[in-house]
């Protein structure tokens, strides 16, 4: 039908010692119960903005970014998932930790000052 398409995910090299990268290996997710989370503030880099960020997740990209809109549809507000963190808009740290606790994670934190 649409063979064109197909042909865009292709990728040439004139290295003769190139290599395709293999995509990374999922972790498997580990239960909620046994994971442990900590959650912090932080303002820097952001112009003086406030985030909530929940780090310490252990379990594949899938399920971190299901975690993250569970978050931020209770919470009301933006975020997003970088480097297996997920930064939520404004200090909601008391919130979340209240969803994690009634989602099954139990070994959460709140972290620093």
């Amino acid at each position: 039908m649409n063979d064109w398409k197909d042909k865009l995910k292709f990728a040439y090299s004139t290295n003769p010692d190139y290599q395709p990268e293999e995509p990374e290996e999922q972790v498997p997710t580990q239960e909620p119960g046994k994971q442990t989370l900590r959650v912090w503030l932080e303002k820097k880099h952001r112009g003086g903005k406030v985030v909530s960020i929940v780090s310490g997740f252990v379990g594949s990209n899938d399920d971190l970014k299901e975690l993250a809109k569970l978050l931020k549809t209770r919470c009301g507000v933006g975020g997003s998932v970088k480097d297996g963190e997920i930064i939520i808009q404004g200090d909601f740290r008391d919130r979340i930790l209240g969803i994690l606790h009634d989602s099954g994670y139990k070994n959460v934190k709140k972290a620093g000052g």
